[in-house]
């Protein structure tokens, strides 16, 4: 993350998450697609955020809190396509936030839901003083996280080689006494090692540590001088959020009709959006089909929010993402289709039955 105050700040520390596991034999290009969008929330999704203030270890005072809420809003005004939406109950949110002293995280995008069901856990914390310019970038960059977005200082078209004596000896000292385990999954470790996906290297981005000189020997210039981000959202941050999120609410979605197919004539990272009105209250079936690599998720109307319903994703797996869910009468439905890969014949449909 970012900062001009101080040469050593407290960091974000990632929590340890293995990597979903893939077919051994699986196509590098597929692979590399699959990781750069897997914890990605399909767009139009409705989060919800929720303070433990119920939990003493875990409060926050008025002022940390409303930090969270303006960079909440910080992102949200860029005009994307996510929402996100402060409740009172635990069980109601994706994203449950603390702020025990000493260290911020979150786990990255769908990680809140697929790996921390349990509503009492926490999925994101704050350890410092949100009130402060670093901490007014802790709490975008948390939030980045959660909206799915890893760590920029290892993208894999970085290209940066560390000096990794010194980065290790470096994050085992003071503020974050780090183990080497922690220091590699959150410096050393390169993201999406096939050169396939992803932007490229955003040296100013919110997502981006700050590191002091001489734990860099390439680029040379940083042996010499720290590497300090620019303050706040980057320009290619901005891109990207609004590249996976943009905010075409007001577009017309086709319908998806029972036993009529529907073409995917999209790119890797785009998604689709249909609705769905039944005129006869049963449990119906949803379907991807062809070699393609996707996510689908459920929602229904309820006129003040889509609820989600169901969901299902079938990357890097040998089978089509499948959902069956009684729809009634009378009530719109909508279903998010987001792509990973095409495949090998580029061709793929959807289908309710």
């Amino acid at each position: 993350m970012k900062t001009c105050e101080h040469s050593a700040p407290s960091i974000c520390n990632l929590p340890l998450v293995e990597p979903r596991k893939l077919d051994p034999n699986i196509d590098r290009n597929r692979e590399s697609l699959v990781r750069y969008i897997e914890k990605k929330w399909v767009n139009h999704t409705v989060s919800h955020y929720y303070f433990m203030q119920d939990q003493p270890q875990l409060t926050g005072q008025t002022n940390q809190l409303q930090a969270v809420r303006d960079a909440f809003d910080e992102w949200k005004n860029l005009g994307i396509g996510l929402d996100f939406i402060e409740v009172g109950d635990a069980a109601q949110a994706e994203f449950r936030i603390g702020f025990a002293p000493g260290s911020s995280w979150s786990y990255v995008g769908r990680d809140c839901i697929d790996l921390v069901p349990n509503h009492e856990d926490q999925t994101m914390n704050f350890g410092w003083d949100l009130t402060t310019p670093y901490g007014r970038d802790t709490a975008l960059h948390e939030i980045g996280h959660a909206m799915g977005f890893p760590h920029e200082h290892q993208n894999h078209k970085a290209g940066i080689v560390w000096d990794e004596d010194a980065v290790y000896a470096n994050f085992a000292g003071s503020p974050n006494y780090w183990d080497d385990a922690t220091t590699y999954h959150n410096i050393i470790r390169k993201l999406s090692p096939q050169d396939a996906t992803g932007s490229p290297w955003d040296r100013d981005s919110i997502m981006h540590y700050q590191f002091d000189a001489g734990l860099i020997l390439s680029p040379a210039e940083y042996q010499q001088q720290p590497l300090i981000p620019s303050p706040g959202l980057s320009e290619m941050d901005i891109q990207e959020a609004l590249k996976f999120y943009p905010d075409n609410s007001a577009a017309q979605w086709p319908e998806l009709v029972p036993f009529l197919s529907h073409k995917l004539d999209i790119t890797p990272g785009q998604q689709l959006d249909f609705t769905i009105e039944p005129n006869i209250s049963r449990t119906y079936n949803i379907q991807t089909f062809g070699t393609m690599d996707t996510v689908i998720v459920l929602f229904e109307d309820d006129d003040a929010e889509p609820i989600y319903l169901a969901g299902d994703d079938d990357s890097g797996t040998n089978y089509n993402s499948k959902i069956s869910q009684r729809l009634i009468n009378g009530r719109r439905y909508y279903l998010r289709l987001r792509l990973y890969s095409a495949g090998a014949s580029g061709e793929g449909g959807v289908m309710l039955w």
